[in-house]
């Protein structure tokens, strides 16, 4: 059951509870991300791109957002081999949280940050991407979505987070503060939805997470 397509918080404890963090850094990132009001990716979303890219394989994944590599080290650690992330982040002190983590972690030759506005590096990639991540500014969420539809490889994976924002894009009562945000939100999911060439879907898990798949040339 669902309540404005959030689910209820007792089945994401539930789920939270079934599906704990093991993993020694993964809780030491959580932790210093809370500490320092860092967002990440919330658990039930991470793992389930750890099953995307078990499932896909990607040589190339692209990420809009690195904050503190909490999810590019996710993925970098189910890549086969060979595979590459690259992260794009805007913060110098993100960028110096997130290449200390990556060294914990032993994946520096699978990820590469590349400091700056996404919106301008993203045109200058020379390169397709079997995997593209979208978890940045939101106001610039339309902007990432075209630029990832040139970048994205035939047969590829477009996934972006936090497209219930808070559930307010799915309430007829939005927080004043919420409502700018919120309007761009609904303008990409509509766009997102219907995306040519593309299998789409809006799954409820975490902040909702949109998953597109590229069908082919079109």
């Amino acid at each position: 059951m669902t309540s404005g397509n959030i689910v209820y918080p007792g089945q994401v404890e539930y789920v939270d509870n079934l599906l704990s963090e093991t993993d020694g850094l993964m809780f030491e990132m959580e932790s210093f991300a809370k500490l320092k009001s860092i967002p990440i990716l919330d658990m039930q979303s991470a793992k389930f791109l750890e099953l995307l890219v078990t499932i896909k394989q990607p040589k190339n994944v692209l990420e809009i957002g690195t904050a503190i590599a909490y999810t590019a080290i996710r993925f970098a650690r189910n890549l086969p081999e060979g595979g590459k992330v690259t992260t794009l982040e805007m913060s110098k002190g993100n960028i110096e949280y997130a290449k200390s983590f990556i060294s914990k972690a032993g994946v520096e030759s699978k990820i590469e940050i590349l400091e700056g506005d996404a919106l301008k590096i993203m045109p200058k990639l020379d390169k397709k991407f079997d995997i593209i991540f979208i978890d940045a500014d939101k106001e610039d969420y339309l902007k990432y979505l075209e630029l990832a539809v040139d970048l994205i490889a035939t047969g590829g994976i477009i996934v972006a987070d936090n497209l219930l924002w808070h559930g307010n894009t799915a309430s007829k009562n939005v927080a004043p503060n919420y409502e700018k945000t919120t309007g761009i939100i609904r303008e990409f999911n509509k766009k997102f939805a219907s995306l040519p060439g593309f299998k789409t879907t809006l799954l409820t898990i975490g902040d909702g997470l949109g998953v597109a798949h590229h069908l082919g040339d079109f």
